[in-house]
């Protein structure tokens, strides 16, 4: 297996049959991790690749990998969230190139947002500090509760609760969009961001 032989894209509503597959991956690894992995269902997904939120690795047919951007506090804050590999294909290198492509998407879409991560993954932190991510305290981070209750379905929530959300296993990390250059996205997929950017102002008039 070669890394060349795996495309690595923005999600569309052709890649909807995979969800199910995807969930399942994403569970497996929370067995084996044995730390918490928020619990997402089938129609969260559905939703964020509907939205353009979502970048998938598939090698031909096979599913291989997955990711999905969420947004808090009125568009203020994003995360890149989800990131799954396949057993069968890692050691590839695969999760950085969907890192890449999720976190260039959030900048292009929300150039002014401040993209954060919550993570326990040792793998996910080296990532996000190449990346430009720094470490903070989680008072720095979202404020929005929407996203504090996806932490319910973890098996560590317990702490986050006790700590008064001061800290938990996991480790919070923040990037300052100030910093750095705009990223490319291809323009097809721009072309259909611009679509549901037009939409989403229709219903909000």
């Amino acid at each position: 297996m070669k890394i060349e032989d795996i495309d690595v894209i923005v999600a569309d509503e052709t890649h909807e049959k995979y969800v199910d597959t995807i969930l399942e991956t994403i569970s497996e690894a929370a067995k084996v991790r044995g730390t918490g992995i928020a619990k997402r269902t089938h129609q969260y997904l559905i939703t964020k690749i509907r939205e353009a939120k979502a970048v998938i690795a598939l090698c031909g047919d096979d599913f291989a990998g997955f990711s999905y951007i969420e947004t808090w506090g009125n568009k203020e804050y994003v995360t890149t969230s989800g990131l799954i590999v396949h057993p069968k294909y890692r050691g590839l290198h695969l999760a950085k190139r969907i890192k890449d492509l999720t976190f260039s998407l959030a900048r292009t879409r929300w150039p002014k947002a401040k993209i954060f991560s919550l993570t326990s993954g040792a793998a996910v932190m080296q990532m996000n500090t190449q990346l430009g991510y720094k470490p903070v305290t989680f008072a720095e981070l979202t404020d929005d509760e929407a996203f504090w209750r996806g932490c319910e379905g973890c098996v560590n929530v317990d702490i986050l609760k006790r700590t008064e959300r001061k800290y938990c296993i996991c480790t919070g990390m923040l990037f300052d969009p100030e910093e750095h250059l705009p990223a490319k996205i291809p323009e097809h997929v721009m072309e259909r961001i611009r679509l549901l950017n037009s939409n989403e102002e229709q219903n909000e008039e």
